[in-house]
């Protein structure tokens, strides 16, 4: 592979520390992938509305990634800021607001994640009216959907185009949609659309059935990996922690322990970038080694844990595996 500038600087410059944490990791991502391998990448945080998907999508696009898991937000949240990226505002001094200015950001209809808020007429309210009517139309033909096949098909309807105010190529979202690649959504209910599907719901224009479920997407996820982890098998990169992590990563002791099924591999690469400091009962900051307990990793995965801020460090794995 002839590799570019950012490549060439983290090779050089990468040695020590979580610096050579990120180097060995990518490396052996590389690897994996080389040797035939698949990878699972994990979202937790806040990782769309921070613009992954810059490096995301291509990583999606060039089949660097087989299959995703993130929260209900970040789902959402990169299609927000395909739809709505101008009417965004950043708040560089965001530690020193006052509680009184933090409530003027809600009267004016700004919700803040950090530095960035996300403007609520723009984007959810946009979203909303599209993906009410997909909602709506697969109930009355009696039809049945996980969260992120009600997105691929709003995506790849065409109806948000008007609205697009960044490049297309940098929403992980639609690439994800256009190579139609599975996504596991745990706790999908907790998200702004989660929280607009149960209003309908409630109301009575919406019945919960009409979206497939947590445990369903543990199913699915069984299936899916019966089928895909032959050979070098499939890796675990996990972005930050919580559900969008342990919700997945649980599949492979459930098929051995629960279900007796003792031919199914272990994952067969870890990673983890987190800032979370290992402390008592902490899963986010439980070093990987702790995962051989649980029946999740093998002695012999490789394991890499970056402790560091993963806005910075993903895209630069990213770099190097796609040989920028």
């Amino acid at each position: 592979m002839n590799r570019g500038q950012v490549s060439h600087f983290i090779q050089h410059h990468y040695r020590h520390f979580n610096a050579a944490a990120l180097m060995d990791a990518a490396k052996a991502y590389e690897m994996h992938l080389n040797e035939g391998g698949r990878m699972m990448v994990t979202l937790a945080g806040a990782m769309s509305t921070a613009e992954l998907g810059i490096s995301l999508a291509e990583m999606i696009r060039q089949d660097k990634i087989s299959i995703i898991s993130c929260t209900g937000a970040n789902l959402e949240e990169d299609i927000m800021n395909l739809v709505a990226h101008s009417h965004y505002k950043r708040v560089p001094n965001y530690r020193d607001l006052s509680p009184k200015e933090e409530w003027e950001l809600l009267e004016n209809h700004y919700n803040r994640v950090t530095d960035t808020c996300i403007p609520e007429e723009e984007a959810f309210r946009r979203i909303q009216q599209h993906i009410h009517k997909i909602w709506k139309d697969a109930q009355e033909k009696g039809e049945r959907y996980f969260p992120h096949e009600y997105m691929y098909k709003m995506l790849l309807s065409g109806v948000l185009e008007q609205y697009y105010e960044i490049d297309p190529k940098n929403s992980w979202m639609l690439a994800a949609a256009q190579k139609n690649i599975p996504i596991i959504v745990p706790g999908w209910e907790d998200s702004t659309m989660g929280n607009i599907f149960a209003s309908y719901v409630i109301k009575g224009e919406l019945k919960a059935y009409t979206m497939k479920s947590g445990i369903e997407y543990m199913v699915e996820l069984s299936d899916w990996y019966r089928k895909n982890s032959g050979g070098k098998g499939i890796g675990f990169f996990q972005i930050g922690g919580g559900i969008a992590g342990d919700f997945p990563i649980c599949v492979v002791p459930m098929m051995y322990q629960d279900l007796e099924w003792h031919d199914v591999p272990f994952w067969s690469y870890f990673c983890q970038i987190s800032d979370s400091t290992t402390s008592y009962g902490s899963y986010s900051g439980a070093v990987p080694n702790e995962k051989i307990t649980w029946g999740k990793l093998d002695i012999h995965t490789p394991k890499f844990i970056i402790e560091s801020d993963a806005t910075i460090v993903a895209p630069l794995i990213f770099a190097w595996i796609l040989g920028w």
